[in-house]
């Protein structure tokens, strides 16, 4: 636990200001996909770090990123959000033109959703809804969110369905963490039958203000948040370190039988390609953390023994994944969490630019 301690409070490096040497440029323009004229004030960032921006009256943008894998992504109000891939093995970072088309208006489509909607929502799921999309983590009770008046929930009886939307982007304020998210959710989704939630949006990070003594607290709980989360382990199988930062890998057969992937840069999974690296691997991945042990409230929600000494995730993979320096992997709709992964949701979540070193 001294260690633990040592390497906590030794974390000095900022979060959002990098050597140059180790960072790249996008600049772009957004335009309006039908005229082709030029959007000012058009939001442009990536998503899941804290680095964003908005367009000047020629429609143009600039970003600076650490190196990595980003999803980028651009949004104007009444226009469809749109998002592509770029890397610091892009090509065309320099020159990027991202078209936005207006939503579709189709009234009808408003009228069959409103006829779900619950008119008070909020006080019949908004807990059920914060406990499954901030979490119940000892975090999340630290978390708030500023604007619980733009969610509209829609309960599909027939389905067994209950399917949250926003009409503007939700403000999470993250006092545990110091951040706030300004999350675009697109939608989320909770089966009743399969008690399975999935979610989808655009988060964007923005450091919070604070005391000294705030600022090292947050420091201190987002390496603990960091250490054994999905992050840490793309990290590190990126780095070819999984075994010195104490992940364990096992591949679950028929009836979740184990079979212990004893060395995980066989050619057979792993491939580097362009400096990416290239994960062959399909189905169920079990990924134990062996460096820390759960947290108390995780075992107590699953009624598991409070002496189990190892966190213990699992990755239901549709065709493999690619990871890039940063952490960052795609296709991330193909990678769904389970287990302890699963239970740390957006009040655990770190920017992909956030730094322990």
């Amino acid at each position: 636990m001294k260690r633990l301690t040592t390497v906590i409070v030794a974390l000095l490096i900022s979060f959002t200001v990098f050597p140059q040497e180790n960072t790249f440029t996008v600049t772009g323009k957004v335009i309006d996909a039908k005229t082709k004229q030029p959007m000012q004030n058009a939001s442009v960032f990536c998503q899941n770090t804290t680095v964003g921006t908005i367009t000047n009256a020629d429609g143009k943008f600039f970003l600076r990123l650490k190196n990595g894998g980003y999803d980028l992504i651009a949004s104007y109000t009444s226009y469809e959000t749109q998002s592509m891939r770029i890397s610091n093995g892009g090509p065309l970072n320099d020159s990027l033109i991202i078209e936005m088309s207006e939503k579709d208006k189709n009234m009808s489509e408003v009228v069959v959703a409103a006829g779900f909607e619950v008119a008070d929502g909020w006080d019949k799921y908004g807990k059920f809804f914060i406990d499954n999309f901030i979490g119940t983590t000892p975090n999340a009770s630290a978390c708030t969110l500023d604007n619980k008046e733009a969610l509209h929930f829609y309960y599909y009886k027939k389905r067994g369905k209950l399917k949250v939307k926003a009409k503007d982007a939700l403000s999470i304020t993250n006092n545990a963490l110091g951040y706030r998210i300004r999350y675009q959710l697109d939608s989320f989704v909770y089966d009743y039958k399969t008690k399975v939630s999935i979610y989808t949006g655009y988060p964007l990070f923005e450091e919070l203000q604070g005391s000294d003594a705030q600022k090292e607290l947050w420091k201190k709980n987002r390496f603990i948040s960091y250490i054994g989360s999905r992050l840490h382990f793309m990290r590190s199988y990126y780095d070819s370190t999984l075994n010195d930062e104490g992940f364990k890998m096992e591949l679950l057969g028929a009836n979740d039988k184990p079979t212990v992937i004893k060395n995980p840069y066989d050619s057979i999974v792993y491939s580097v390609d362009s400096g990416d690296a290239v994960i062959n691997i399909k189905g169920r991945l079990r990924v134990t953390y062996t460096n820390h042990a759960p947290d108390p409230k995780y075992l107590e929600e699953n009624r598991y023994p409070l002496t189990t000494p190892v966190q213990i995730s699992a990755l239901d993979i549709t065709d493999g994944f690619v990871i890039e320096e940063n952490g960052y992997f795609y296709e991330q709709t193909e990678v769904t969490n389970m287990g302890y992964w699963a239970w740390k949701k957006l009040a655990e979540q770190l920017p992909y630019d956030y730094n322990p070193e």
